[in-house]
């Protein structure tokens, strides 16, 4: 069984494939911001919206490939009740960062399996970041050495780069912050698969024998 990512993210695939994975990526072209736009009009919960994301993403990509397993995901960023989007361009980055700045925020970050017609499983991770206060020379140190990387973080920032030194407590998975419940997922895929260890070739398994 093929294994599809449902994302453009290089950081998600790097994690699937790190783990030992063989992953195809197909991003999935869905109107994220009109569907965010209509859920925040109609007050529905952050982490059902993040799920709806992650869904339609896995359904569309699994229109064209049926018979494989594909794994979409979505990540919102809140704090103080506002949901946060990827910026414009680094100066939509430096706004959000001093928003961010000083206090804590939530990273609600969904993953679904789907194959055929119906979703397998699904999980939803609530990971909380408090980011120090930063200093105007600080902030423009930081946008100096990332660049438009950062544009394609919700939160504005790289945690598995120097983003990690605007930080000064993280409570909750690291994968899941990076945007993907990585332990839960495998865990489900190794109890999908029936097996204990999850080969490196694509939609293969190999089962270890007892101790």
């Amino acid at each position: 069984m093929t294994l599809v990512l449902a994302s453009a993210s290089a950081v998600r695939l790097s994690l699937l494939k790190g783990a030992g994975l063989s992953v195809v990526a197909k991003p999935a072209a869905i109107d994220e911001a009109a569907i965010k736009a209509a859920a925040r009009a109609e007050a529905a919960d952050v982490a059902d919206t993040a799920l709806l994301l992650a869904e339609m993403k896995a359904r569309r990509v699994a229109r064209a490939a049926p018979a494989a397993l594909v794994i979409g995901a979505d990540q919102i960023l809140v704090q103080g009740g506002e949901w946060f989007d990827k910026p414009a361009d680094l100066a939509a980055a430096a706004k959000q960062l001093r928003r961010l700045a000083g206090v804590w925020h939530e990273l609600v970050t969904a993953v679904v399996c789907w194959r055929g017609d119906a979703v397998l499983w699904r999980h939803v991770a609530r990971p909380r970041l408090r980011m120090r206060p930063l200093s105007d020379a600080a902030l423009a140190a930081y946008l100096a050495a990332e660049g438009e990387r950062v544009l394609s973080s919700v939160g504005a920032y790289r945690l598995e780069g120097p983003g990690i030194q605007l930080f000064e407590a993280i409570d909750g998975e690291y994968f899941s912050i990076l945007g993907l419940p990585l332990l839960p997922l495998l865990g489900f895929l190794r109890q999908h698969f029936g097996c204990e260890w999850l080969s490196a070739t694509t939609g293969e398994e190999t089962s270890l024998p007892p101790p």
